[in-house]
């Protein structure tokens, strides 16, 4: 029986991580989510993960393993990678198998977390009796594509990279029979009586809305595993990587060393656009208070229907202009063109500014040197005008923008000349 099994970090403490439904450890890394959960976990723990029999890279028998024998891989993956005791995440359907694991084997279990799982699902869950035959049948019709992933992933359900990646997987991790075969499984599970004898520390964490298992599993594991505590976390992601992940890491962190991790902000590169009325302090003047606040809330309407259109991120108003991100310069560029040509038919002119680089992720909002300079940048702009820094200009070659050169200046509070450039 040949297992695959992967090994991330070097941390003080092993941790396993026993997956769910299906699985594929090098697949699972390409959806940049999951990449970032996994490098965090590293970050203070030996990660280790596998794929199970009938899954992956691990060999098929042609029929999922029980209960037993999936205690018998875990232990030889353990044994393989070195770990004498380690903490045991299991997720989903990866769960009942931990807690069996965890209760006979405590000289291997450090501790045991549970994610979204279940000890059983014959009493209560939205995949009952009816419920497993209407996926089986969605399984059927569309296997091969992203199939359940309003179930697993609600919150990026209609994403094309998400479905994308999802398909892959699911195609990749095991077959239809295979799946089906898991299903039916699912059917026959239950570690109840066992709940009890579990004597390792027990963290339980489940999603308030999470549709695949509902709550009131994780409620009856922290009512009956001596000891746990139970964690609701907010969303309806079955999958852990997606949606708030942060709340689910400060947790598991804090758990398995003690200490609560004081994260640095989140850095990601953007490209950062800033608006700004013409005149808007003569225009409020002629206009009255009533007069401008109608104003100013049809461009932002106006604004925000462009920053949708092209992918971007509407941050904040700023009374009289507004602050937007995109993951793609051209298409910040494209959307400053669409709202400065559209604030016409409202009488009013905007100037326009874009940079791009790296800025601070801090809540709903955005920080960094990269947003002053893009503020700066759009204060040098005219009437009308769409400026951008260089940075900008050098990103979208190819992407058939065109622009004129307004030479190098000075950006208040911003070190050495820049060179700027007009959008024409």
């Amino acid at each position: 029986m040949n297992l695959a099994y992967k090994v991330i970090g070097e941390g003080p403490i092993d941790l396993v991580l026993v997956p769910g439904f299906v699985w594929h450890v090098e697949l699972f890394a390409e959806y940049p989510a999951n990449l970032r959960f996994m490098e965090r976990i590293a970050s203070f723990a030996r990660v280790i993960t596998y794929d199970k029999r009938e899954q992956g890279m691990s060999d098929r028998l042609g029929r999922p393993p029980t209960l037993e024998e999936s205690m018998e891989d875990l232990h030889a993956v353990m044994d393989a990678a070195g770990s004498e005791r380690a903490v045991l995440f299991g997720a989903s359907e990866g769960g009942p198998m931990s807690m069996l694991f965890a209760a006979t084997h405590p000289d291997r279990t450090r501790a045991l977390v549970l994610y979204g799982t279940f000890a059983s699902l014959y009493t209560q869950s939205l995949i009952g009796d009816e419920s497993l035959d209407s996926l089986m049948q969605l399984f059927d019709e569309d296997w091969g594509g992203p199939v359940g992933a309003h179930l697993w992933a609600p919150s990026v359900a209609e994403d094309p990279e998400f479905t994308e990646w999802w398909a892959k997987f699911l195609r990749q991790g095991t077959s239809l029979r295979g799946a089906k075969n898991l299903l039916t499984l699912y059917r026959e599970i239950d570690v109840r009586p066992i709940l009890g004898s579990i004597d390792v520390p027990t963290l339980v964490l489940h999603r308030e809305f999470d549709m695949v298992a509902p709550l009131p599993l994780g409620q009856q594991l922290a009512d009956r595993i001596p000891g746990a505590r139970l964690v609701m976390l907010e969303g309806s992601d079955h999958i852990w990587t997606i949606g708030d992940q942060d709340s689910i890491l400060d947790e598991v962190e804090e758990f398995v060393t003690g200490q609560r991790p004081g994260r640095e902000p989140e850095r990601v590169l953007s490209t950062v656009l800033f608006t700004d009325i013409v005149g808007s302090t003569e225009r409020a003047a002629t206009m009255g208070d009533a007069g401008w606040r109608e104003l100013l809330g049809r461009h932002d309407t106006l604004v925000r229907k462009h920053v949708d259109r092209h992918r971007g991120r509407a941050i904040k108003s700023l009374g009289d202009g507004y602050l937007a991100t995109f993951d793609g310069p051209a298409r910040g560029v494209r959307c400053a063109q669409d709202i400065c040509a559209e604030v016409e038919r409202l009488g009013i002119e905007v100037r326009a500014g874009l940079h791009t680089g790296e800025c601070e992720l801090i809540g709903d909002d955005v920080g960094g040197m990269a947003v002053h300079i893009g503020a700066r940048v759009s204060a040098k702009a005219g009437p009308g005008e769409v400026l951008v820094s260089s940075t900008v200009k050098d990103l979208v070659v190819g992407s058939g923008l065109e622009f004129e050169e307004r030479g190098e200046t000075a950006l208040k509070g911003v070190p050495g000349e820049w060179r700027l450039f007009a959008a024409r």
